[in-house]
């Protein structure tokens, strides 16, 4: 038996319900791979010359942290470039703020979507389950006083295949978005650290803030 002709038989036994839960899991791998190809693109949490630039930025060799910073490839290399064009500027905290929070905003882009399916996956899946049950007794009572007990057997098999469906779909879509949300927070985190450090420098004293910023960056 081919894959296509598994497929469509677990078509043909769960009904319109495993239909919707496949075109789901179609949707939410999509979107999976487009969010790692897009962490990856933007570089999140490799940060190793942007930890560089900003412990050089906090000595005060603002030489050698423009050196670093210009051998980045990641999504806050030009907020931070702007940060030390502009660190005197006045508001410039809040604009720059405002621009890290749209760039996060994005990176976080399609989590409503996956959540959405992780919580409404097993839904459907006993929904399915609840509709199965019901053509099963249906079938049983047609059935009269000639019950055939695999008849019933049968039709509960058929009828939990949807809740099993609806599971699969829902639980790798979970271990999915849990993990893209922690690798945003810590972005989130290390954004703040990072804008903090480029306006308000410690000219030489690193101390522990360095330490995890160092950390956060080759996390």
């Amino acid at each position: 038996m081919s894959f296509f002709e598994a497929i469509s038989n677990i078509f043909a036994l769960g009904g319109p319900v495993v239909v919707i839960l496949f075109v789901m899991s179609v949707l939410t791998l999509s979107v999976a791979l487009y969010k790692i190809w897009q962490f990856s693109a933007s570089r999140v949490g490799h940060h190793q010359f942007l930890s560089q630039a900003l412990t050089a930025w906090d000595k005060g060799e603002t030489a050698d942290a423009r050196v670093h910073l210009a051998k980045s490839r990641s999504y806050l290399a030009p907020i931070l470039n702007a940060a030390m064009d502009g660190a005197d500027r006045p508001g410039i905290e809040e604009r720059l703020d405002a621009e890290a929070g749209l760039l996060l905003a994005r990176l976080e882009r399609g989590f409503r979507l996956l959540d959405t399916v992780a919580q409404i996956a097993p839904l459907l899946g006993l929904f399915g389950t609840v509709l199965g049950m019901i053509e099963a007794f249906q079938s049983l009572q047609s059935a009269g006083s000639s019950v055939d007990p695999s008849l019933l057997a049968g039709g509960i098999w058929v009828a939990l295949l949807t809740t099993a469906v609806g599971l699969a779909v829902a639980m790798p879509t979970s271990m999915v978005l849990a993990w893209l949300e922690s690798r945003t927070a810590r972005e989130r985190v290390f954004a703040d650290m990072a804008l903090r450090t480029v306006l308000v420098p410690e000219q030489g004293r690193p101390g522990e803030v360095g330490d995890q910023r160092a950390q956060l960056g080759h996390a």
